[in-house]
């Protein structure tokens, strides 16, 4: 459904809600008879109100097609709501509540992200600390992966996302629009302290397990690495977003 129907599942009343307040197009909901609360109950109807079309499931049957083991009461497919990359490139510095006013923007591209969990709370980093928009680039898990969407706690909803088709491609195009393109890698790169964060950057996230592949190095105009303590394991590669990001974000304030 994910790819021919250009929609996916949110599950929960959080991120239903999330998806209504963010005015994005629900096309069903579904709502399980037992669990309800009036809080639900008064969200669904508002979806409602929309056209969206709404199912009562009887017991046990939400556990039969939700994603996860003890599912919430209610879930709904909503549109995609992938922009091109075109569309994001077009869009200016605090054209959008999820865009700092600042000066400068950066994205984050993802290049063979694999775990649903990570590329979820990449995009939730995203939102908090004002990323103008992620790029997952063919390789990563989808984006639209349940899994993903959940651990996202609805930024996917907040955050402009562009799914690409190819990581030197996107590269390139970044670049055209005057673009500086920053690695990660766990040694090696310039410390994340010195980096100048300056105009307009790209900082590329690679595989939780090989980081970025050797084809893309020519790609790059330099590489970002965040020291560590000696004898200590590389951070998890949403935890290293993290810190980037709202290391920019704390530059512009």
């Amino acid at each position: 459904m994910r790819q021919s129907e250009r929609a996916f599942v949110a599950e929960g009343a959080k991120l239903v809600e999330v998806a209504f307040r963010s005015g994005r197009p629900i096309e069903t909901v579904f709502v399980a008879t037992e669990g309800t609360t009036p809080a639900i109950a008064a969200l669904v109807a508002e979806v409602a109100s929309t056209g969206a079309r709404v199912f009562d499931l009887g017991p046990g049957i939400m556990e039969r097609v939700a994603d996860t083991i003890a599912p919430q009461p209610v879930c709904a497919v909503v549109g995609a709501v992938d922009v091109t990359l075109e569309q994001l490139l077009e869009r200016s510095p605090g054209s959008d509540e999820t865009v700092a006013a600042l000066a400068r923007r950066l994205w984050l591209v993802c290049v063979d992200v694999r775990d649903p969990g990570n590329l979820g709370s990449i995009l939730r980093v995203a939102a908090a600390s004002g990323v103008a928009g992620v790029i997952v680039c063919a390789g990563s898990v989808d984006p639209y992966n349940p899994k993903a969407v959940r651990a996202s706690a609805g930024a996917i909803f907040q955050v402009p996302l562009v799914k690409s088709s190819d990581a030197l491609s996107t590269l390139a195009a970044l670049r055209s629009s005057g673009c500086r393109l920053l690695g990660t890698t766990a040694e090696g790169g310039t410390d994340y302290l010195a980096v100048d964060f300056e105009g307009d950057v790209a900082l590329v996230l690679g595989n939780e397990a090989s980081g970025l592949p050797d084809d893309l190095a020519t790609a790059l105009d330099g590489w970002v690495t965040i020291p560590m303590a000696t004898g200590t394991e590389s951070l998890n590669v949403a935890m290293t977003a993290a810190v980037l990001c709202f290391e920019a974000a704390r530059r512009g304030r």
